[in-house]
């Protein structure tokens, strides 16, 4: 669902297929974030670019750590959901559920400091303050680190209020989500409904039976 007409993705054609195809290959269909970009599919390309430079000297943890604490400060149930499922990979569902909440208490003091960061930073970045910098100085981040943190947490206000202003709802496929976690970071659209949709493949892509 959208606020704004979008292409499907068997109408897709040329650059908005392409595009849609990389999304497809990642999640095996085309989410509901991607098709606002039919209208720039180079916007998209642009993101992807932006991001992989943000990304490549973090470590993946920060990163979706520091993504995810944005997206609360948003407001973002698609990136809380997107980036929740992703800390998955280290924290146990209890503590990304605390998290959610507000509470640091299950994270280590690096890592409560960074969340805490990148909340600000995506918040309410005026208010920022040098204790602010300081504290993650204290905590070992280098200059270069506590830059890397600000970089992804600004980065995902640019995408998420993008992907929520124009009525994108986070994908019916996260409703396989732990029913109270996912209650828990569905911060305010609520999912989409509608199953996801793939782009069909072109007779010359598929592959002949052998039967």
């Amino acid at each position: 669902m959208c606020y704004i007409a979008t292409t499907t993705p068997a109408d897709a054609r040329d650059d908005v297929r392409r595009m849609y195809l990389r999304q497809q290959a990642r999640f095996g269909y085309v989410p509901n974030y991607a098709k606002p970009f039919c209208h720039r599919p180079g916007v998209m390309d642009l993101w992807r670019a932006l991001l992989a430079g943000i990304r490549q000297p973090m470590d993946p943890y920060r990163f979706e750590l520091a993504t995810f604490a944005a997206a609360q400060a948003l407001g973002s149930s698609y990136c809380s959901l997107a980036h929740g499922c992703a800390l998955l990979r280290w924290l146990p569902a209890d503590v990304l559920q605390a998290l959610a909440a507000g509470d640091t208490t299950g994270l280590s003091p690096v890592d409560a400091a960074v969340f805490r960061f990148a909340w600000k930073v995506a918040s309410d970045a005026p208010r920022v303050t040098e204790d602010d910098i300081e504290a993650l100085r204290a905590q070992g981040l280098t200059d270069a680190e506590i830059f890397d943190v600000a970089a992804t947490a600004a980065a995902r206000c640019f995408f998420a209020n993008l992907v929520e202003g124009l009525g994108a709802r986070a994908d019916a496929d996260f409703r396989s989500l732990d029913p109270a976690l996912r209650e828990r970071l569905t911060l305010g659209r609520p999912l989409d409904e509608a199953p996801a949709r793939r782009v069909p493949a072109r007779p010359s892509e598929m592959i002949p039976s052998t039967a």
